[in-house]
């Protein structure tokens, strides 16, 4: 499937109908396309438990510091995305590693919890991820994440989770998984003619061969230096970056031009996974409404964006559904 410059959710690709795009509203819980299929997310990543520590300052490196123990919540730049684009009406199936302990077992009752289909491998001999983060009292955070479980996920798992797929489908990752994985994940979709978006985070090596396979990369200013700048990515084959720049807002980047979308205003109190609370709402924007991503669909994540990240935690600080059915509605 060769990459389109601004195609990444065109209407032709689900053969929408007026009816659709009429029945789009609060009351609405899917995405109907001709054939009376849903469109899909498969989000392919990690999930974990989040220990949170709030702390004066970052410490130093050889400090010593004291901290206050804060709230045990689902996390894993996986888990998160999946949450949103499930809470915002998207049917979705989760993919991810768990080991053979406790933890598995917390995160096995918090994900059915939300509106998702879940495929958790069980990895033997392996604990199950968990991130510890220290966030300080202005909101700002350092997060320290175990990934023996995601790095355990194999190619044969990653791409029997995409197992029914189809070309008006859509697949999620990020930079949790083995490059194998990743790699294996990618190829798979691109076969099938699934549109594919990736968030390199945390940065690996082996992104380079990627990008050619993306239809959408998600970046901060921090990884999009790292990569190479924007320009770089452009020309490395992915059709389509957005930018985000935190308080700054967010920028949609093309070969033919690109769009500032300003930040919603808000008290922050935590940004623990507002950067995958932005992805999913912009991804479920411009898919339910069946067009390519676009400034409304910006707009919509930095408003669920602002949510979160006035709230403390990872998943319990995500919009509701109710408000992300609000925020999708507006202009």
């Amino acid at each position: 499937m060769d990459h389109p410059d601004q195609d990444f959710f065109a209407p032709e690709d689900f053969a929408y109908r007026a009816r659709a795009a009429v029945g789009y509203g609060l009351h609405r819980k899917t995405l109907q396309v001709e054939s009376g299929d849903r469109m899909r997310a498969f989000v392919i990543g990690n999930v974990a438990l989040d220990e949170a520590v709030t702390v004066d300052d970052l410490p130093a490196f050889g400090a010593s510091i004291h901290g206050q123990a804060g709230q045990t919540d689902l996390g894993g730049k996986g888990a998160n995305q999946a949450i949103v684009l499930g809470r915002a009406g998207v049917p979705c199936r989760f993919c991810a590693a768990i080991g053979e302990d406790s933890r598995a077992d917390d995160i096995r009752l918090r994900l059915a919890a939300e509106p998702l289909e879940t495929d958790l491998v069980r990895i033997a001999g392996v604990a199950s991820d968990f991130s510890i983060i220290l966030r300080t009292a202005s909101g700002d955070n350092a997060v320290i994440t175990t990934n023996a479980a995601a790095s355990g996920l194999t190619p044969d798992a990653a791409c029997a989770a995409l197992a029914g797929a189809t070309k008006d489908d859509l697949l999620v990752l990020q930079g949790n998984l083995s490059a194998e994985t990743t790699i294996a994940a990618l190829r798979q979709a691109r076969q099938v003619g699934m549109r594919t978006a990736l968030n390199p985070s945390p940065l690996r090596p082996f992104f380079g061969a990627l990008w050619p396979l993306v239809n959408m990369a998600f970046v901060n200013e921090s990884e999009a230096a790292a990569l190479g700048g924007i320009d770089a990515l452009l020309a490395a084959g992915v059709p389509q970056v957005v930018l985000t720049l935190g308080a700054h807002g967010a920028r949609l980047v093309t070969t033919s031009g690109n769009t500032l979308v300003p930040a919603a205003p808000c008290k922050v109190v935590d940004t623990t996974g507002a950067g995958d609370c932005f992805l999913s709402t912009a991804l479920a924007s411009a898919a339910l409404r069946g067009v390519a991503m676009d400034p409304r669909a910006l707009r919509h994540a930095a408003a669920a964006a602002a949510i979160t990240v006035s709230r403390p935690g990872t998943g319990a600080a995500f919009p509701t559904k109710a408000e992300l059915a609000e925020i999708l509605l507006q202009p």
